[in-house]
C-alpha cells in the first residue's frame, strides 16, 4: 500500500482544480437533489388533486343517477304500502332496465343482505350476500346496508367488471327506501382516472430523470470547463513564474556581479593604490637608509604609515559595507548613524540623522532590509543627485516602523521610480523587492529642478515594515509596551573640513 500511496499524490494543479470542481459538484448536487424532490413533490400534490377531482366528479355522477332513477319511480314508490308486492316487483322491473355504458347498473339489497336487483350479474339475484368481501377484506354489501340505513353515501371497494370479470377499483353510491327496508345504489369504476394518473405520474418522473440529466450534463460540463480553465490558468502561471524565475536569478547574478564590480574598483582603485604609494614611500625609505640620509628616510617612513593608515581605513570601510558588525551588536539605530557619518565624512553632504531608541526591537531581516535601503538611498544620492543637504530618519509607530531618507537634490526621472517591468534603476528595484519581502510598503517621491526659479524639492524614499515585524518589548529594558519607543536621539553631523 505504501509503494502505491505516491502514485496518488496530486500535483498541484490537480489539487486546485479538485479545489474548484468539488464545491461546484457538491452545489449542482444538491440543485438537483433539491430540484427533483420539489418536482416530485408538486407533482404528488397536483396528480392528488387531480384525482380528488375526477373522483368527486364521478360521484356527482352517481348520486345524479341514483337521484333521477328515484325520479323516474317515485310516484309508485310513494303510493304504495310497505307490503306492496305489485308496486315492488314494478319498481324492481324498473330497475332492471336502467343500464347504462358498458359497465354501469343498478343494484337493489334488502337490509338482510339478499340482492332483489342485478342485471349485469343475474347469478346473484335471490342469494344472501351479507357476508360478502371483495380481495382486500372490505364486506361490501354489508357496508352499503348500514351507508343506507343512516340515509345515503358513498363506499370504495373492489368489484368484479362485469365485462371481464376481473376486480377493479369501484366508488358506488347508495341510497335507503326505508319503507320497504330497500337499500338502492350504482356504481361507476374508476379504473380510468387510476390510468390517467399512473400517466401522470409516470410523465412526471420522466420529466424528472430528463431534468436530472440535464443537471448532470451541465454540471459536467462546468467541470470541464472549470478543470479546462485551470490548467489553462496553471500552465499560463507556470509559465509566468518560470519567467519571473529566471528575470530573478537574472538579477541575482547581475547583483552579484555588479558587487564584485564594485569591491574590485574599490580594491583597484583605493586600497591598491594607496598599498603602492606605500611600497613607495618604504622604497624610497630603504634607499635614503643605504645612502645615509637618515633625516629625510624618517619623512618617508611617516608618508608611508599615514597611507597604510589609509587603507586600513579603507578596508575597514569595504568590510563594513559588505556587513556591518555594528548592525548585529548594537542595532540598526548605531548602524544608521555610522553609514551618515561615513556619508558626510566621504562626500561632505551636510546629513542630519534622526531617530529614536528602537532598544533592538526590530527583527533581523527587518534591520538588515532597513539598513540597505538607506545604503542605497545615500549611493544614488551621492552619484546622482548633487544634493548638499540630507537628512534619514528613522522612528516606530502604531504601524510599525519607517525609515526616510531626504535630500535637496536635481530628484529622480519618472521612468527611472517605475521599478516594476523595468530594466532600469536596479536599486530602486532591489529597495522594492526588499521591502516587498518584510509586506512593507515602498514610496518614492521626487520633482525635478525648476528651471524659472532654480529651486527643487528633491527626493524622499520613505520604507514601512509592518508591526509584525517589531518584536516584543523586553521587561528588563524598561520600554513602556503600551507607548512604545518614546525617547528620542537626534544628531546633526557638520560637514567635513
Amino acid at each position: 500500500m505504501q509503494r502505491l500511496w505516491p502514485r496518488f499524490t496530486l500535483s498541484y494543479a490537480q489539487k486546485l482544480s479538485l479545489v474548484a470542481a468539488l464545491p461546484l459538484i457538491l452545489a449542482m448536487s444538491v440543485i438537483a437533489i433539491l430540484v427533483t424532490v420539489q418536482a416530485r413533490a408538486l407533482a404528488d400534490r397536483e396528480i392528488q388533486a387531480l384525482e380528488n377531482q375526477l373522483i368527486r366528479a364521478k360521484k356527482a355522477e352517481l348520486r345524479n343517477y341514483v337521484t333521477q332513477a328515484r325520479n323516474g319511480f317515485y310516484f309508485v314508490y310513494g303510493n304504495a304500502a310497505p307490503d306492496d308486492e305489485t308496486a315492488k316487483q314494478q319498481v324492481k322491473q324498473i330497475l332492471a332496465a336502467m343500464i347504462y355504458g358498458r359497465e354501469g347498473f343498478f343494484f337493489v339489497y334488502d337490509y338482510d343482505g339478499n340482492n332483489l336487483v342485478s342485471p349485469r350479474q343475474t347469478d346473484r339475484i335471490g342469494n344472501n350476500w351479507m357476508d360478502e368481501t371483495d380481495s382486500e377484506g372490505t364486506p361490501v354489501v354489508r357496508d352499503l346496508i348500514n351507508i343506507a340505513r343512516q340515509g345515503d353515501g358513498y363506499l370504495t371497494h373492489l368489484w368484479p367488471k362485469p365485462s371481464t370479470g376481473q376486480e377493479a377499483r369501484m366508488i358506488s353510491y347508495v341510497t335507503s327506501f326505508p319503507s320497504w327496508q330497500w337499500a338502492v345504489g350504482t356504481g361507476v369504476f374508476i379504473d380510468d382516472v387510476l390510468a390517467t394518473t399512473a400517466a401522470a405520474r409516470a410523465e412526471v418522473e420522466a420529466r424528472v430523470q430528463r431534468t436530472f440529466v440535464y443537471i448532470t450534463v451541465i454540471t459536467l460540463l462546468a467541470v470541464l470547463l472549470v478543470f479546462g480553465s485551470g490548467m489553462v490558468i496553471n500552465i499560463r502561471e507556470r509559465r509566468l513564474a518560470d519567467a519571473k524565475l529566471k528575470r530573478l536569478t537574472q538579477r541575482v547574478f547581475d547583483a552579484q556581479e555588479e558587487e564584485r564590480g564594485r569591491v574590485a574598483r574599490e580594491l583597484h582603485d583605493g586600497i591598491s593604490q594607496i598599498l603602492v604609494g606605500v611600497r613607495f614611500a618604504l622604497d624610497i625609505a630603504r634607499r635614503r637608509l643605504k645612502s645615509g640620509t637618515s633625516d629625510t628616510a624618517e619623512k618617508s617612513l611617516d608618508q608611508g604609515i599615514e597611507n597604510l593608515a589609509t587603507a586600513i581605513s579603507e578596508v575597514r570601510r569595504i568590510s563594513r559595507d559588505l556587513r556591518p558588525g555594528v548592525l548585529d551588536d548594537l542595532g540598526l539605530g548605531p548602524a544608521l548613524k555610522a553609514l551618515t557619518h561615513d556619508f558626510q565624512t566621504r562626500t561632505g553632504v551636510e546629513t542630519t540623522f534622526n531617530t529614536v531608541v528602537f532598544r533592538n526591537r526590530l527583527d533581523q531581516d527587518s534591520k538588515i532590509a532597513l539598513y540597505r535601503i538607506a545604503q542605497e538611498a545615500l549611493t544614488n544620492i551621492e552619484r546622482h543627485s548633487g544634493a548638499t543637504h540630507v537628512t534619514v530618519d528613522l522612528r516606530g509607530h502604531r504601524r510599525g516602523a519607517t525609515l526616510r531618507v531626504t535630500d535637496n537634490g536635481c530628484g529622480i526621472p519618472r521612468e527611472s521610480r517605475e521599478t516594476r517591468g523595468n530594466q532600469r534603476g536596479i536599486g530602486l528595484r532591489n529597495m522594492q523587492e526588499r521591502v516587498e519581502q518584510l509586506d512593507g510598503t515602498l514610496r518614492i517621491t521626487s520633482s525635478r529642478r525648476n528651471e524659472a526659479d532654480g529651486q527643487t524639492t528633491g527626493t524622499t524614499v520613505e520604507a514601512t515594515v509592518p508591526l509584525t515585524h517589531l518584536l516584543p518589548p523586553d521587561p528588563k529594558s524598561g520600554t513602556d509596551p503600551k507607548s512604545g519607543p518614546t525617547s528620542g536621539a537626534a544628531s546633526k553631523i557638520k560637514p567635513a573640513p
